[in-house]
């Protein structure tokens, strides 16, 4: 995932590269809701994913999955983290998300729902398509 690109097309470049070249071994996908084509391009590529939505979602073989609410969730809940991503995320989750990154010093990146802007402190990265990836810059 050079630089985050093409994560939220589901191609993933290496898999292991996160922000600035940063190698991670360990993401936390938020919300994967039924879209789960980048948490199994992850794992195929050896990274360790965990991934949290509030209602029970069936994810890949190989992706962990704990259902909670990211406003609720407890970050130490998810010691180890090196990473953070979600894919179409609306504005009123973006600070939960980045308080989770910014509890573990882990890059995050995310997409949003289109037409809803960013809340938080980000750097936008135009992937191909046409779509906005934002980096946490907090």
């Amino acid at each position: 995932m050079e630089g985050g690109s093409e994560v939220a097309g589901g191609e993933v470049s290496s898999g292991s590269e996160i922000a600035s070249g940063r190698e991670v071994a360990t993401l936390l996908e938020v919300g994967i809701g039924t879209r789960t084509d980048v948490a199994e391009a992850l794992v195929d590529r050896g990274v360790a994913v965990t991934a949290i939505d509030v209602v029970e979602r069936s994810v890949p073989e190989g992706v962990a999955f704990q259902q909670v609410d990211v406003t609720e969730a407890d970050p130490a809940a998810f010691e180890g983290v090196e990473g953070v991503y979600a894919l179409r995320l609306p504005p009123e989750l973006q600070r939960p998300v980045a308080d989770i990154a910014e509890r573990f010093g882990s890059p995050a990146a995310f997409t949003t729902l289109g037409g809803d802007p960013p809340v938080v402190a980000v750097r936008p990265e135009q992937l191909r398509g046409g779509e906005t990836l934002y980096w946490l810059t907090e």
